[in-house]
């Protein structure tokens, strides 16, 4: 299992050489970049700035496990409105182009919304079931051929909130290039992350490793790795289980206000535990075999 760390993690305009230098410094072997509207990787960026990029991260040591995307809180996969709709597929696609770009095979998605306190409007959970997986669905020949998988993210948005639901989703949707991103700290007041691994089986692409307390509410309970609830022995043993040996990034709300960077060097000493007291020994250069 290799280590990454979420540009989730830092403001939506961060330098990504700025940001990308402390990681490989931190000693992380990947990045998940992410898109947005106004930031340095957008739906503008070119073909040929995405070379620059890519030739930028190699040169630093890195390599990138995959792209998220800010702005799909802000457009709703889910929703009624097709034209808005449609501009959130026009950005999975994007996402689909600059990993394939950079050298991923997986991005996160964010699947829509019944509700949220991030974005507006409410949808009716059948409804937004029904349009999330057409979408879905739609989106799987363009994934497919640039051979990216879309991993949807559990995320707080009111909708697939049990492992069964989530794992029913996606046999119904039914491609490979369609799969889970979970998130182990996002699932920790509703749920048990082993269980949902365990559950979800094949279907997970890519694990999220964040912490969170669950007798915290809101953006409160998140707080860095090993000082939550999150029981990562038994988060390892199901990854184990299920035979995941892909990426473990860490998430997490960018919340140090005097040395911001900071929390990735802390985040990363954490990780190295984790994965160490599963077995698994991380070197110096920032690569985990097990």
């Amino acid at each position: 299992m290799r280590s990454s760390i979420s540009f989730f993690s830092f403001d939506q305009r961060v330098s990504i050489r700025e940001a990308c230098t402390h990681a490989k410094k931190a000693g992380y072997e990947g990045v998940e970049l992410c898109l947005s509207e106004g930031g340095e990787l957008n739906m503008k960026t070119s073909d040929a700035d995405l070379k620059d990029l890519d030739t930028m991260i190699r040169d630093l040591g890195l390599l990138v496990s995959s792209i998220g995307a800010w702005n799909l809180w802000e457009h709703n996969l889910a929703g009624e409105d097709e034209s808005d709709a449609s501009y959130a597929c026009d950005i999975v696609k994007k996402q689909v182009d600059v990993a394939a770009a950079l050298g991923a095979d997986a991005t996160l998605v964010v699947p829509g919304w019944v509700g949220t306190g991030f974005a507006q409007g409410i949808v009716r959970y059948d409804r937004a079931y029904d349009n999330a997986q057409k979408r879905l669905s739609a989106l799987v020949p363009y994934a497919k051929s640039a051979g990216v998988a879309l991993g949807v993210e559990n995320v707080w948005n009111k909708f697939l909130l049990s492992p069964l639901e989530m794992k029913r989703f996606l046999d119904e949707i039914g491609s490979e290039f369609v799969g889970a991103y979970f998130d182990v700290g996002n699932i920790i007041y509703i749920g048990y992350p082993d269980q949902w691994i365990e559950i979800l089986g094949h279907h997970v692409k890519r694990l999220h490793f964040c912490d969170a307390r669950e007798s915290q509410a809101g953006l409160g309970m998140f707080v860095d790795l090993m000082a939550g609830d999150v029981d990562y022995a038994a988060v390892m043993r199901a990854a184990k289980s299920i035979g995941y040996d892909s990426w473990a990034t860490v998430e997490f709300l960018p919340n140090y206000k005097t040395y911001p960077y900071q929390s990735i060097y802390n985040a990363r000493c954490s990780l190295e535990a984790i994965l160490q007291d599963a077995g698994t020994e991380i070197d110096k250069g920032g690569r985990a075999d097990e």
